[in-house]
């Protein structure tokens, strides 16, 4: 791999990574608080599971940014702008949801973000396979975590 190359796949992931790093601010100050108070339904994942899965997703982001950056396909100018979209509303939503404590506000915003995790699938799909199938993992928990936030609405 040229130096190039290599500078732009840790870019890549530092990127994924600041965001999420980002996010889990307004997480941490709220999860061991507020968050606790909520009802929330059985299928609830426990607490320590959302670090490790998160990680491996961002981690999974930044490699599919990576084969996007590297293409020459001219589609990339606009995968960019939505993967930059997707990325600030997964932001938002910790901000909203744990930051805000709004959960209907939240439940909204999942869903913008859900729909732009499938649009930048849909556009990453025409520069690269792997690109889009690295985004998988990614789109299924967003709509886990969609349902348990719609659960967590419909309970308080």
């Amino acid at each position: 791999m040229t130096r190039g190359k290599v500078i732009k796949f840790a870019l890549s992931i530092i990127i994924c990574f600041i965001i999420g790093l980002s996010g889990s601010y307004f997480t941490s100050s709220s999860v061991n608080s507020w968050y606790r108070t909520l009802n929330k339904p059985s299928f609830t994942p426990p607490d320590w599971i959302f670090a490790p899965v998160w990680t491996l997703i961002y981690l999974l982001m930044g490699i599919s940014l990576f084969f996007v950056w590297i293409s020459s396909n001219p589609l990339k100018y606009l995968a960019f702008i939505a993967f930059s979209a997707q990325l600030l509303l997964n932001f938002l939503w910790s901000v909203i949801f744990f930051g805000f404590e709004n959960l209907h506000f939240a439940l909204a915003e999942i869903i913008a973000l859900w729909g732009s995790i499938l649009i930048t699938i849909f556009l990453f799909r025409r520069i690269s396979n792997m690109a889009a199938y690295l985004l998988i993992p990614y789109i299924l928990w967003v709509s886990f975590a969609a349902f348990l936030n719609y659960s967590i609405v419909r309970m308080n």
